[in-house]
C-alpha cells in the first residue's frame, strides 16, 4: 500500500509478504530463485504479484551466478531466493565467489522454524555459521517486526561501501508470523557507514607524484567498474590528462576502452608483455581500485621495484595489505577520481614530453607482439576463434560473460572490451561453471542485447542445466564453447610442472552439444574448420533462441604469454620462447610450490 507520494505505509503483515514488499521497495525486478519447504510462505506471496519477476533456475548455483552477472551487467544488486539446508549451502559458491570479486548480492534463505533450531530437523543447516565467511554480513531473523528493517539494512550493506554478499536467514514460522512493516524511508538508520570521500592532502600529494613521474602507469581494477559509470569516465580523464599508460585487471576490463591509445592491455599472469615489463620498470604507480591480486604481481618482493605507490580503494583492510604503498587513500574510487581530475586541471603543467622516452620503450614491448599465435589453415585455433567473434560482434550492443580456464585468458586478450559493466567473469574465485548462469542474468537484464559466453568444454558442463531455464524465459544467450576436449588450464600446468602427465584432465565422453542443445530446446551449431567460422558466427547471432556453439579448436594449444609461479613481471615467457624445455628451466622449485 503507497500513501501517494511512492512510499509503503507501515502496517501489519505476515513476514512472507514482508519480503516481497521489501523487495519492491528496494527496487528489485527480477529474483532468481528455486522453492522449498522452508521458503514457500515466500513463493505463495510472489505467485500473487506481478511487479516481481522470479526467474526458475535448475540449481541454486545457477541462482547465485545468475543474480552476479545481472548485478555485474546492471550496477544494481542482484537477488536470489534459495531453501534451508541444501538450497543454502548450494549457494554458498556464488557468495564466496560475489565476496571475492565484490559484487552486491542478496541472498534470502529460508530456515526451519524457530522451535526446530539445533534439533537437526529435516533439511536444516547452520546457514548464518556456514555463510559468515563468504559474506559482508549475515542475519538470522527470529523476530517478524524486525524483518523488513533486516532486508533495508541488507541491501545497505550490500551495495554500499566495497560491494559484496549478503544473507538475510529467516525462519518459516517468521514468515508466517505477522508483524508491523517498516518502510525503507521510516527504517532505523544502519550503524554501516563506511567513508565514502578521499583524504584530500593524501590526493594533493597523489597529484603531485603522479605530476613529477618519468614512467608513470595508472592500474585499474574492478573497484573502478564497481563505482559506476562516472569513476570509468573520469579515469578515461585522468588518463588523457596525465598522458600515462594504462592497464588494468581481468576484473577492470572495460574501464578504459581496449582500442584506447593509452591501453596496455591486461597484466598480471597471462596479460601482456607490455604492461606487465611497464609496471616492472614504473617510476610511479597509481592503483585505483584493485587489491594487487597474486595472478598480478607475481613475485611480490620483486613487484614494481622502482616505483612509488599510490593506492586508492574503498575497503580500508586493502591497504598496504598485499604492497605496501608510499600513499594510500581511502576513499569512494569515483570521489577521489572526481578531486584528483579536479585538482590536475588547477595545478598541473606537465609537459608530456617528459613521457616520450617512456612511450618509446613501451613501443619497443609492444613490438614484441606478445600475443601472437600461429595460424593453421586446417585447424581453429583459439585465439583465432575469439578474434573473429570479436570482429562480427563488436558493434553490436554486446556483453560477454566466460567461464574459467585458457578460454577465459584467451577472450581478456582477443576480445577487446570498450566500455564498462559489459564483461562478467569470476576472477577471484575462478569458479567453473560461471559463465552459464551468468549469461542468463545479463540476458535477463538486458532482453535486446546480444550476450555471449565465452566458455570451455569442461568448465560449461558444471552448469549446463541452466540452459533449461533460458530456454523457459526466452533468453537467447549464446555459448560458445572453444572445446579442445581437455580440462585446458590443469592440462597446461600438468605439461609445464609435472612431466607432461595428464592425471584425469581428458574428457572422454564429452556430449554431442548440438544434441545436447536441441534437447533442451535450443539451437545446436558445430563447427570445426577456420574457413566455416565466419558463417557460423553469423548464424548464431540470428538465431533467437539460446545457442550452443561447439567450436572444434587446437587440442593441445597453450595460453601465453605466461608469467611462471615465484617469477617476477620481467621473467615472463613469450610465446616464441615457450618451449617445454624454457618452460622447465624458468619455473624454479619455489615457484611449483606457489603453482
Amino acid at each position: 500500500m503507497s500513501n501517494g507520494r511512492g512510499q509503503t505505509e507501515r502496517r501489519e503483515m505476515t513476514g512472507a509478504e514482508m519480503v516481497v514488499q521489501a523487495l519492491k521497495d528496494n527496487g528489485v525486478k527480477h529474483l532468481f530463485g528455486y522453492p522449498g519447504g522452508a521458503v514457500l510462505p515466500i513463493y505463495d506471496e510472489i505467485f500473487q504479484q506481478d511487479a516481481v519477476e522470479h526467474i526458475l533456475v535448475r540449481h541454486e548455483q545457477g541462482a547465485g551466478h545468475a543474480a552476479e552477472g545481472y548485478a555485474r551487467a546492471t550496477g544494481k544488486p542482484g537477488v536470489m531466493l534459495v531453501t534451508s539446508g541444501p538450497g543454502a549451502t548450494n549457494a554458498v559458491t556464488p557468495l564466496q565467489d560475489a565476496l571475492m570479486d565484490s559484487i552486491p548480492l542478496v541472498c534470502i534463505t529460508g530456515q526451519v522454524p524457530t522451535a526446530l533450531i539445533g534439533s537437526d530437523a529435516f533439511q536444516e543447516c547452520d546457514t548464518v555459521g556456514i555463510t559468515r565467511p563468504c559474506t559482508k554480513h549475515n542475519w538470522l531473523v527470529k523476530d517478524v517486526n524486525k524483518l523488513s528493517a533486516i532486508i533495508h539494512e541488507a541491501f545497505h550493506v550490500a551495495t554500499t561501501g566495497r560491494p559484496g554478499p549478503v544473507v538475510i536467514d529467516i525462519p518459516k514460522d517468521v514468515q508466517f508470523a505477522k508483524g508491523i512493516y517498516t518502510p525503507p524511508q521510516t527504517a532505523p538508520r544502519t550503524s554501516y557507514h563506511p567513508n565514502l570521500q578521499g583524504d584530500m592532502e593524501k590526493i594533493k600529494a597523489a597529484v603531485a607524484l603522479m605530476a613529477s613521474a618519468k614512467k608513470p602507469i595508472i592500474y585499474s581494477g574492478g573497484g573502478v567498474i564497481n563505482a559506476g559509470p562516472e569513476a570509468s569516465q573520469l579515469l578515461r580523464e585522468l588518463v588523457e590528462l596525465t598522458g600515462a599508460p594504462i592497464t588494468s585487471t581481468l576484473m577492470g576490463l572495460g574501464a578504459y576502452p581496449a582500442s584506447g591509445k593509452s591501453w596496455l592491455g591486461m597484466l598480471g599472469m597471462h596479460g601482456s608483455y607490455e604492461a606487465n615489463m611497464a609496471m616492472h620498470d614504473c617510476d610511479v604507480m597509481l592503483c585505483v581500485g584493485a587489491r594487487f591480486d597474486d595472478r598480478i604481481t607475481g613475485r611480490l618482493d620483486a613487484f614494481s621495484p622502482y616505483s612509488k605507490k599510490i593506492h586508492i580503494d574503498i575497503d580500508p583492510s586493502s591497504l598496504n595489505k598485499n604492497v605496501p604503498v608510499d600513499i594510500p587513500i581511502q576513499g569512494d574510487v569515483g570521489r577521489v577520481l572526481e578531486d584528483m581530475v579536479r585538482l590536475w586541471r588547477a595545478t598541473s603543467k606537465t609537459d608530456k614530453k617528459v613521457l616520450y622516452p617512456w612511450w618509446e620503450q613501451i613501443a619497443k614491448w609492444r613490438a614484441r607482439d606478445s600475443f601472437a599465435f600461429k595460424g593453421n589453415a586446417d585447424v581453429i585455433m583459439p585465439q583465432y576463434a575469439i578474434q573473429r567473434l570479436y570482429e562480427l560482434t563488436k558493434d553490436r550492443d554486446t556483453y560477454i560473460t566466460t567461464e574459467v580456464g585458457q578460454h577465459q585468458m584467451w577472450a581478456a586478450q582477443h576480445y577487446g572490451i570498450e566500455k564498462p559493466n559489459r564483461w562478467m567473469t569470476s576472477g577471484g574465485l575462478g569458479t567453473m561453471g560461471y559463465g552459464l548462469p551468468a549469461a542468463l542474468g545479463v540476458q535477463i537484464a538486458h532482453p535486446d542485447a546480444l550476450v555471449i559466453d565465452i566458455a570451455g568444454d569442461a568448465s560449461v558442463q558444471m552448469t549446463m542445466q541452466e540452459m533449461s531455464t533460458a530456454v523457459q524465459y526466452e533468453a537467447p544467450i549464446k555459448i560458445f564453447i572453444l572445446n579442445n576436449q581437455y580440462m585446458g588450464m590443469v592440462r597446461q600446468w600438468q605439461q609445464l610442472l609435472h612431466g607432461n602427465r595428464l592425471s584425469h584432465s581428458y574428457t572422454e565422453a564429452m556430449p554431442d552439444f548440438v544434441k545436447l542443445a536441441e534437447a533442451y530446446g535450443g539451437h545446436g551449431i558445430r563447427c570445426e574448420k577456420p574457413g566455416d567460422l565466419d558463417a557460423a558466427i553469423q548464424e548464431m547471432i540470428s538465431v533467437k533462441k539460446p545457442v550452443l556453439f561447439d567450436c572444434r579448436v587446437a587440442n593441445l594449444a597453450n595460453c601465453f604469454p605466461m608469467i611462471p609461479s615465484g617469477k617476477a613481471h620481467n621473467e615472463m615467457l613469450l610465446p616464441d620462447e615457450a618451449t617445454d624445455e624454457a618452460v622447465a628451466n624458468a619455473i624454479d622449485a619455489k615457484g611449483r610450490e606457489l603453482v
